[in-house]
C-alpha cells in the first residue's frame, strides 16, 4: 500500500514538474526566440565591446551618472567614423545614433514614433502623457494640446516671465560684488515659479522660499529613474522594491503627485469663478494657465479629459517646463561669463532695443533680440538640456546599410550629434555666429535637434525660447557676468537632464550704463 502511495505521489510530482516545465517553456519560447533573432540579425553592427548572453554589456557600464555619461560620449568619439554602434543592456539591444543622416532615418519616419522601453520607468511619475505615450494615444493627445501652445496664448505668459525675472534680478543683486556664488538654484527656482504660474495658475513663491521640497524631489526622482534605466537587474518592480531604491522612489513620487494633485483640485474648485473671456473688476483679461485650458479641453466626442489624464499632462509640463529651461539658462550664463566679447555684443544689442530703460520686455522686443537667440541656440548645441533620448524601431528598417530589426531601441544623442565637425567646424568652440541666417543655409536639419525633430518634436520649444530670452535679457541688462569655472570643471551629469555636477559658479558686477 505504501509503495502504491509513494508511486502515486512520485507520479503526481513528475506530472506537476512536467506541466511546470511546459508552462515555462511556452511562456519563455517567444521572448527567447525573439532574443535569438535580434542577436543574430544585429551581429554585423559594430559593438562597443563584448556582449554576453542575457546581460549584454550591462556590467561594462559605469553606475555613477557622470562616469556613465563620460563613458558613452567616449564611445561616440571613438566610433565617430562608424555610422552606428550597438550595445546590449540586459536582453534589450540599443543602437547609438549620432550622425544626422541616421537620426533623420528614425525621426523622420512616422512608423518609429514610439518611445523606447526605458521610458516605462517614467510612467509611475508622468503616466502616459505627451512625453511618454505612444501610438494613437499620443497622436490624439498631441492634437488636443497643440492649441494650448498657440503663440497668442504664449504671449499672455510673457507678463509672468517679466514679473519673475524682476524678482530674480533683485535676488542676484544681493550677490553682486560679493565674490563667487552658485547661480544654478537661483535660475532653477525662477523657472519653477514661471512654470507653476503658467502651467497651473498658482504662485508658489519658490524664489522667496529657496528650500523647495518639490525641486529636491524632482532632482532625486531624475537620479533614481536614470540609475534604474542603467541597471537591468532592477527593471522588475518586485526586485526594485525589495533590493533597490524602490522605497525612496515611492516617497519622492508621493511628494511630486501630492503637489500637482492639490493644485488641480484647487483649480477645479475655483473653476466656476474663472470665466476665461470675462473682464476683471480692473478691466483686464483674466490670465489663463495651461491647467485651465486642460480642464476645458474636449475630445472628439465632446468629453472632458479625465482627472488622471489631466494629472499626466500637468506632471509632464511641470518637469519638462522647468528643469530643461533652467538647465539651458544656466549653461548659457556660464558660456557668456566665459566669453566676454560675446557678452558685450549681447549687451550692445540689448542697449539698441531698450536703451537705458528698465521697462518690461514685449513680444516685439523679443523679435529684435536676434543675436541673443543665436547665443541660446549655440549654448543648446554645446549643452543640450536633454543629452540623449530614445525611440523604438517599430518595423524592420535599414540605417546606413545595416538592417535594424523591429524591437531595437534607438538612442539619439544630441550631445554627440551637435559636435559633428562636418556641420560645426571646431565643434567645442562657442560661436553664436553659427546660427546667423547667412551661416545656416544648406545645413542638414537633423544635425541640430535640442528640441528633438520630426512629428514628436517638443511642443513647448517656443515657450522655452521665450523664457530663456527674457531671463537672460534681464540678467545681462543689470549685470556683467564672469564665469569662475573652466569647461573641464563643469563635469556634466547626463541623467534625464544635462546638469553640471557642482553647479554654475559666477561673479556679478552691477552695470552702470
Amino acid at each position: 500500500m505504501k509503495c502504491a502511495v509513494m508511486a502515486l505521489s512520485l507520479g503526481l510530482t513528475a506530472v506537476t514538474v512536467c506541466v511546470l516545465v511546459m508552462f515555462i517553456t511556452c511562456f519563455m519560447y517567444r521572448p527567447l526566440r525573439n532574443y535569438v533573432r535580434l542577436w543574430i540579425e544585429l551581429t554585423p553592427v559594430p559593438s562597443i565591446g563584448v556582449s554576453y548572453p542575457f546581460i549584454g554589456n550591462a556590467l561594462q557600464f559605469k553606475t555613477n551618472a557622470r562616469e556613465f555619461f563620460n563613458q558613452v560620449i567616449e564611445f561616440t568619439n571613438e566610433f565617430r567614423s562608424t555610422p552606428l554602434i550597438k550595445a546590449w543592456l540586459g536582453p534589450i539591444p540599443f543602437l547609438f545614433l549620432y550622425h544626422a543622416e541616421n537620426v533623420e532615418t528614425v525621426l523622420n519616419n512616422p512608423l518609429h514614433m514610439d518611445k523606447a522601453y526605458a521610458y516605462t520607468f517614467l510612467h509611475p511619475w508622468l503616466g502616459t502623457g505627451l512625453l511618454t505615450s505612444t501610438g494613437e494615444k499620443w497622436r490624439h493627445r498631441r492634437k488636443l494640446l497643440t492649441p494650448t501652445f498657440h503663440f497668442s496664448i504664449l504671449t499672455d505668459f510673457l507678463e509672468v516671465m517679466n514679473e519673475q525675472a524682476e524678482i530674480l534680478v533683485e535676488k542676484l543683486d544681493k550677490q553682486a560684488g560679493r565674490g563667487p556664488f552658485d547661480c544654478f538654484s537661483h535660475i532653477t527656482l525662477c523657472a519653477l515659479d514661471i512654470i507653476c504660474e503658467t502651467a497651473m495658475g498658482k504662485k508658489i513663491y519658490a524664489q522667496s522660499n529657496s528650500d523647495s521640497e518639490y525641486v529636491r524631489s524632482v532632482y532625486r526622482m531624475s537620479d533614481l529613474v536614470s540609475r534604474r534605466q542603467r541597471m537591468p537587474w532592477y527593471w522588475p518592480d518586485f526586485l526594485y522594491r525589495c533590493l533597490g531604491e524602490g522605497k525612496e522612489h515611492d516617497r519622492c513620487l508621493k511628494i511630486l503627485h501630492s503637489f500637482t494633485e492639490s493644485v488641480i483640485r484647487e483649480r477645479e474648485e475655483n473653476a466656476c469663478y474663472m470665466e476665461s473671456d470675462s473682464e476683471s473688476e480692473l478691466g483686464t483679461k483674466k490670465r489663463q494657465a495651461f491647467l485651465d485650458m486642460l480642464l476645458k479641453t474636449l475630445d472628439e466626442d465632446g468629453n472632458k479629459l479625465m482627472q488622471r489624464e489631466i494629472q499626466e499632462e500637468v506632471d509632464t509640463f511641470m518637469f519638462e517646463g522647468h528643469d530643461t529651461t533652467a538647465a539651458a539658462m544656466n549653461w548659457a550664463i556660464h558660456l557668456l561669463g566665459s566669453h566676454p566679447e560675446v557678452q558685450r555684443r549681447v549687451q550692445q544689442e540689448l542697449y539698441e532695443v531698450f536703451g537705458d530703460s528698465d521697462r518690461s520686455i514685449s513680444t516685439e522686443d523679443l523679435k529684435k533680440l536676434r543675436y541673443l537667440e543665436c547665443v541660446i541656440k549655440e549654448s543648446l548645441r554645446l549643452f543640450p538640456s536633454v543629452p540623449f533620448f530614445a525611440r523604438s524601431i517599430c518595423e524592420d528598417t535599414y540605417i546606413n546599410g545595416y538592417k535594424v530589426p523591429k524591437g531595437v531601441n534607438a538612442i539619439i544623442m544630441p550631445f554627440a550629434l551637435h559636435r559633428d565637425p562636418r556641420f560645426f567646424p571646431e565643434p567645442e568652440e562657442f560661436r553664436p555666429e553659427r546660427f546667423l541666417p547667412e551661416n545656416t543655409g544648406g545645413r542638414n536639419p537633423y544635425c541640430y535637434i535640442p528640441f528633438s525633430a520630426g512629428l514628436r518634436n517638443c511642443i513647448g520649444q517656443r515657450f522655452a525660447l521665450m523664457e530663456e530670452k527674457v531671463i537672460l535679457a534681464y540678467t545681462l541688462r543689470s549685470f556683467n557676468i564672469v564665469a569662475c569655472q573652466n569647461r573641464e570643471e563643469l563635469r556634466p551629469l547626463g541623467e534625464l537632464i544635462l546638469r553640471p555636477e557642482h553647479g554654475i559658479w559666477i561673479t556679478l558686477e552691477r552695470r552702470t550704463c
